[in-house]
């Protein structure tokens, strides 16, 4: 998660979440006008900024090889408590009531075996139109596009198999930039109407 942050001028798009039947998103971004644009500016240190500003104090997350660097922002951001949780789907399950008496949750899983447990809770909370925000660490974006096989994968090397199945049950997705990209939007939903 050392990813720099460049520029943010861009407006993120959400992705379109047509699924047969189901009702579509109402997804809005906002400005990230608190992005620090310095040299030690980090995609983990401002997803921990961004998660207070936006009334978040606990976070609930289970820790694994590919979310440890983002789990040490988090645990180092003034504000922010980090809970420890069993397993996935009981993170998502607490984000999802902490949502609910809080006003907005976040949970913090490890790639394809985390982000596929926590799967059903994340569906619930969109069916109840709960903000939930779900970090799911990832590989290091110079893995992706070199045909390896890594742990906690399907044994496919396209590591975009999870984020087609949050696809359908979350308002927004977005990717880390791939090293060539020189920026990053990053953009908030609301809950769908």
């Amino acid at each position: 998660m050392e990813t720099r942050v460049g520029s943010v001028d861009g407006v993120a798009k959400p992705v379109s979440n047509d699924v047969g039947g189901l009702p579509s998103a109402t997804c809005h971004t906002v400005s990230p006008s608190a992005v620090a644009c310095s040299s030690d500016a980090t995609l983990g240190r401002h997803l921990a900024r961004r998660l207070v500003q936006l009334g978040v104090t606990d976070v609930f997350a289970v820790p694994g090889d590919f979310n440890l660097t983002l789990l040490d922002h988090l645990i180092a951001e003034p504000g922010l408590r980090l809970i420890g949780c069993c397993n996935e789907l009981n993170a998502g399950y607490a984000a999802d009531g902490y949502a609910r008496s809080r006003g907005v949750g976040a949970c913090v899983v490890t790639f394809t075996v985390g982000g596929l447990s926590v799967l059903n809770a994340i569906a619930g909370a969109y069916s109840e139109n709960l903000p939930l925000i779900c970090i799911v660490g990832g590989p290091n974006t110079n893995d992706y596009g070199t045909n390896r096989i890594l742990h906690h994968t399907i044994g496919l090397p396209d590591f975009s198999q999870e984020v087609r199945c949050f696809q359908t049950v979350t308002c927004y997705q977005v990717l880390p930039p791939s090293p060539s990209s020189p920026s990053l939007t990053f953009g908030h939903s609301e809950p769908r109407s």
